[in-house]
């Protein structure tokens, strides 16, 4: 019996999204990875499929290849995400558009097609990757548009959670303190590390860790999985 899954996964070029590509990978997955930048792939388990995952074109383009190259969408890993931190009043409408068209368009579209397949399996995972800032924002890191957006994402993985539970989908979330990634510069790693109560950022393979859970975590559904240092429990 073939075990491998077809896994979607978006802000697929570096950091989380790369390496979660390469673990699914490793696992004998077959995988869809997008992002603005991707490079074409030659593998034949790797397709790669570049865009902006906030248009609607993008998303169908992505999903469709997934059913033509492998014949199903298994899980959805949505990791396509802005994060700017900025005072609330000095957020511009720049800032505004470009953070919404990430972290809720291309949230919205490839969901609701990746769900669409789902139903006629009879099966499927979606993930998405928050913050915990939603839980506990921090004086020190202004992020009103990531808890706008990323809260949307809790919230709507309870809605798909309970909504697809009797079709046989799954929706989880997991909310990752700050991760070293190629978004975070060395010098700023010991001010970041400071933020989380054990004391350090936490690993890119930490985050990959809890998908790879979750994805095989048949009883688990409509889950936010705090991976984040203890920062959502407190300061």
């Amino acid at each position: 019996m073939n075990t491998s899954k077809v896994i979607i996964v978006t802000g697929a070029s570096q950091g989380i999204g790369a390496e979660t590509v390469k673990a699914f990978r490793a696992q004998g997955h077959r995988v869809v990875a997008t992002s603005r930048t991707i490079a074409p792939s030659s593998e034949p388990d790797l397709v790669t499929v570049a865009g902006d995952i906030g248009d609607p074109a993008t998303a169908r383009r992505v999903v469709e290849t997934a059913i033509e190259r492998f014949g199903r969408v298994d899980t959805l890993v949505n990791n396509a995400g802005i994060f700017v931190a900025k005072p609330f009043t000095q957020y511009t409408s720049q800032d505004y558009a470009a953070i919404t068209n990430v972290n809720l368009n291309g949230f919205f579209y490839v969901t609701q097609l990746a769900v669409e397949q789902m139903q006629k399996q009879r099966s499927g995972h979606i993930v998405s990757i928050t913050t915990s800032l939603v839980d506990q924002a921090n004086h020190n890191v202004p992020s009103v548009l990531a808890s706008l957006t990323k809260g949307g994402l809790n919230a709507a993985t309870k809605s798909l959670a309970i909504e697809y539970a009797a079709a046989g989908i799954r929706a989880n979330a997991v909310s990752p303190g700050v991760i070293k990634s190629p978004m975070h510069a060395p010098e700023t790693h010991a001010a970041l590390g400071a933020l989380h109560p054990l004391g350090r950022m936490g690993e890119m393979s930490e985050i990959v860790d809890a998908i790879l859970y979750l994805d095989s975590a048949s009883f688990v559904t409509g889950e936010i999985l705090h991976v984040d240092g203890g920062q959502s429990a407190g300061h």
